[in-house]
């Protein structure tokens, strides 16, 4: 069991702790070459590995859902845990990530009057459905539970895509409601546009950019009321 939080840095169990992180998407890689990149990731001097989870993949079809395979968050997870590396988790539950229709099922296109990522019912339902049977999969590989995952993150780009702080609380508040316990990022561009559209009460903003960091974070600082900084993709990296 252990406690990470969010101060004026991070800190686990207590400690100041700095998170080197680095992307390895399980889903984009077969199984068998898991423990080769976790290994990778770990000697080029990381301790962090950070995964976004494909909602298309998980529930091809309405109600039909996998976790076997290259989908096997879970052995992925606890494969990371045994080399010593923590894991921020990304279930969004859009992703982006150069993926097709961000993650989103296709099937979301079949109903009538259907709208994504907003605070539209139909589609929060779809969400609350698929996020009833993922997160009590993740719940237990928490740092607070024993488990390496210190962080999650809500949305995704979100102020890229559209204003609605409603929605934004409700998936955050759907993510407490299934057993999410370590603190919350938001990512989001480095722009003040961006960030006044995607930032949450209750989760610390983080950013996308690859270049003009000073820039980027003294953006970033207006926002974390003193909280840590972080880059969460740095593209060139």
């Amino acid at each position: 069991m252990g406690i990470f939080e969010i101060r004026d840095k991070f800190y686990l169990n207590n400690r100041p702790f700095q998170i080197i992180s680095g992307a390895i998407h399980y889903f984009r890689t077969v199984p068998e070459y898991w423990l080769d990149r976790l290994e990778k990731l770990k000697a080029m001097g990381c301790n962090t590995v950070e995964t976004y989870i494909p909602w298309n993949m998980h529930e091809p079809k309405k109600g039909e859902f996998r976790f076997d395979g290259m989908l096997d968050i879970g052995k992925f997870v606890r494969m990371a845990q045994e080399l010593g590396l923590y894991v921020i988790l990304r279930p969004s539950p859009y992703i982006c990530a150069e993926w097709e229709f961000g993650g989103l099922p296709a099937w979301l296109l079949a109903e009538d009057g259907m709208r994504l990522r907003v605070s539209c019912e139909p589609f929060l339902k779809h969400v609350r459905d698929y996020y009833k049977v993922l997160l009590p999969r993740l719940a237990p590989m928490q740092i607070t539970q024993g488990g390496p995952v210190i962080l999650m993150q809500v949305e995704n780009e979100y102020g890229y895509y559209a204003t609605d702080p409603d929605y934004l609380r409700m998936m955050r508040d759907i993510m407490r409601e299934y057993g999410i316990e370590v603190p919350f990022v938001t990512s989001d561009g480095p722009y003040a546009e961006s960030m006044n559209a995607g930032k949450l009460d209750g989760a610390l903003p983080t950013g996308n950019f690859g270049s003009r960091t000073d820039e980027r974070f003294s953006l970033f600082q207006r926002y974390t009321e003193g909280g840590p900084l972080m880059c969460t993709e740095f593209w060139v990296g």
